[in-house]
């Protein structure tokens, strides 16, 4: 029968009813009703509750005849019902025996696996009221997309800007109408388009609940503000909106989608499927854990949840029914949303097998790599795990998956701040880190290079503390990460020392400058352009407040490091031989050079050289780094006449001399970076580089 011509076949407590559509899992408008499916190994029963909105005692209660299933799926088509008048959840019955990992309760409302909208959560920092729970609503997708067509950047080109939904714009300084929200971050694009990024990766915005395990400490209420524990795998944050989207929710968070797109930047999203929000056996049941406890999650043969995670469960990825959860719900956020790639949070959890063995070919990894549907978007693995799998240059990609480079981030600070005997592994870093991914292996964009993000210090805090200040979070300072390769350039903390402060701007520049030079995909944390500050806490999970908030006052404050950020993405964008392989120049130089690579050495420099694809002229640029505090002499490659090698920047302050260029080296300051292009003479004579 054609679906434009279904007819009621039961009546069922009132309500018309035919089998439903096996194949489509969740709940969708369908002509004349709503057709609900939903799966379930262990359930001997399924009823579905209907409720006005947010009542908590349903209005109605279908129970699915036994020949509505097949399998273990149950489908049906309730007639007559208008999306904008219910929110639904499901009670499904079956053993209970926490033994073998069985937890099915018959009186127990569950959220819909697959809801593509959950209730109760549209204000922001307030609690439900006592015994009330998650129903999911039925969305109907009206947007219209037009002409938007993703930008397909090549990973190579991207500059990845992390950024907090709510705390890039909560603060009064955003200037924005709607502080917090997926709109307040549409107000900014503008500033976006100016510092020149062009993608942006978005902190979860999966439905979480921030006050699931709030706290007061100091008068301060504390809650889950980062958002790494999900309570939906499809439904949007609604407290990320600016209103209300009843039946209608991700309508804005699809205009900034579209927005960020229209204006060449693309949009990625961090997502969580490591765990749940449902935590270990003291933790809540309305969902997973109702639905098939021992299927969606690790669990030890006497019941108990493996924690690779930390949060207390692990969800269990490469169970197929698991597997395929994960591929639905990131097939839907790229066809729904028009999403262009995916940060995936602890993602060597991925690739544990049932019993938390990594795999070497993990069936989801490949099936993520080889969808069709997710062909075009970029796949980050943050390559770790909390219980101890380190797979920085291993993880299994398929030539396909890119990595947040752990090494990166742990060799360049230590090499930035000047420790002893880091310069050849820094040179491998800058240069693409080969020696972890081997191109022939991982093909050219396997790095991610990053410095700082979310979890850590801003790139400020790096260089003024050497200890993490985390006692706002009520943890007495156990919480975060005690390996942070800072240095506080001599005194820890605020000061008012103009020479503390000139250093630590100075060293800022200094790994803004290596960052953005280096080979592979660079990506920083907001804020970071205009050295934002935490005050010394590495761990802000919980700080819904000015720790986390971005202050736009910095913006001001220190507009010439601002200033400094975006002319080095410019620079980066320009010569394209910094992001990539561009053939050989005029001069015969070799794709990359590097010099002073000894492990003694505290100078050294890189340097790129290829053809520029735009005007076929050589393209040869330098970074030549110091991390002495003393003058040093840099190795720069011998230029045939008539080129000249002309500093294009440099991190030197007011109180150091400026770099002085030969044929084959440059002086540096102490503690300084410089950019270097080779010019003709001519060209180089008439051009008054910027410091």
């Amino acid at each position: 029968m054609h679906p434009l011509t279904l007819e009621p076949l039961d009546q069922i407590n009132g309500f018309s009813v035919r089998p439903g559509l096996y194949e489509i899992n969740g709940a969708m408008v369908v002509p004349g009703g709503v057709n609900f499916t939903i799966h379930s190994h262990g359930a001997t029963s399924c009823e579905l509750l209907l409720f006005h909105r947010k009542e908590t005692v349903p209005y109605a209660t279908i129970p699915f005849p036994s020949h509505y299933r097949i399998g273990h799926v149950y489908s049906m088509i309730i007639f007559g019902l208008d999306i904008e008048e219910f929110e639904y959840a499901y009670c499904l019955d079956g053993p209970y025996d926490e033994g073998k990992g069985l937890l099915f309760n018959k009186k127990k409302p569950l959220l819909d696996i697959y809801a593509k909208a959950v209730t109760g959560q549209s204000v922001w920092g307030t609690k439900n009221p006592e015994g009330s729970f998650y129903k999911a609503r039925v969305v109907q997708d009206r947007f219209d997309w037009g002409k938007d067509r993703n930008p397909l950047l090549p990973m190579e080109d991207l500059v990845i800007y992390e950024l907090h939904v709510r705390g890039f714009t909560r603060h009064a300084s955003s200037s924005v109408s709607h502080p917090g929200t997926f709109s307040g971050i549409m107000e900014k694009i503008p500033y976006l388009k100016e510092l020149g990024v062009n993608a942006v990766e978005l902190m979860p915005i999966f439905e979480f609940d921030e006050m699931k395990d709030s706290r007061e400490v100091d008068g301060k209420t504390l809650i889950d503000y980062w958002g790494y524990n999900p309570v939906s795998f499809f439904a949007p944050n609604t407290s990320y909106a600016a209103e209300i989207e009843y039946n209608r929710e991700g309508t804005e968070l699809k205009e900034l989608i579209r927005t960020l797109n229209q204006n060449g930047i693309e949009c990625f999203l961090d997502v969580v499927f490591n765990h749940t929000a449902e935590g270990n056996k003291q933790g809540p049941c309305f969902s997973f854990k109702g639905f098939d406890n021992n299927i969606y999650y690790m669990l030890t043969p006497n019941g108990y949840y493996y924690n690779y995670s930390g949060c207390g469960n692990t969800l269990n990825c490469n169970h197929p029914i698991v597997r395929q959860l994960i591929l639905d719900c990131l097939r839907y956020w790229t066809t729904a949303y028009h999403v262009d790639g995916f940060r995936f949070d602890l993602a060597s959890i991925l690739g544990r097998n049932e019993d938390g063995m990594p795999m070497e070919q993990p069936p989801l990894l490949q099936s993520l790599a080889c969808d069709p549907i997710l062909g075009d978007v970029k796949l980050i693995a943050e390559a770790w795990d909390a219980g101890g799998l380190y797979q920085v240059g291993s993880f299994p990609s398929w030539s396909r998956w890119a990595e947040w480079n752990g090494r990166y981030r742990d060799d360049l600070r230590n090499f930035l701040k000047g420790d002893y005997g880091m310069t050849d592994t820094a040179i491998r870093r800058i240069t693409g880190s080969r020696d972890l991914y081997d191109p022939a292996i991982r093909g050219n964009n396997a790095s991610v290079n990053f410095l700082n993000c979310h979890d850590g210090f801003t790139l400020w805090d790096m260089y003024s503390y050497n200890w993490k200040h985390n006692e706002a979070n009520g943890w007495a300072g156990q919480d975060g990460n005690d390996d942070n390769r800072s240095w506080n350039c001599g005194i820890e903390g605020e000061t008012d020392d103009p020479e503390v402060l000139a250093l630590r701007h100075k060293l800022a520049k200094n790994a803004m400058a290596v960052l953005l030079m280096s080979r592979g995909t660079p990506m920083f944390l907001s804020g970071d352009e205009f050295l934002n500050t935490q005050y010394g806490n590495n761990n802000a999970y919980c700080q819904d407040n000015e720790i986390s908030w971005l202050d736009w006052t910095f913006l001001e404050k220190n507009r010439e490091h601002f200033e400094f950020v975006k002319n080095m993405i410019a620079f980066r964008m320009e010569h394209p031989v910094i992001r990539k392989s561009c053939g050989l120049c005029s001069i015969g130089f070799p794709e990359i050079i590097t010099l002073g690579g000894d492990c003694t050495a505290r100078a050294c420099s890189v340097t790129y050289s290829g053809v520029n694809p735009k005007n076929r002229e050589d393209d040869i640029v330098c970074l030549a780094v110091n991390v002495f505090w003393e003058d040093q002499d840099c190795p720069l490659p011998a230029l045939p006449d008539p080129y000249k090698w002309t500093v294009y920047t440099e991190t030197a302050g007011e109180q150091d001399s400026p770099a002085v260029c030969s044929l084959s080296s440059i002086r540096l300051a102490p503690r300084s970076v410089a950019v270097l292009m080779a010019i003709p003479h001519k060209e180089a004579t008439q051009s008054t580089p910027p410091r």
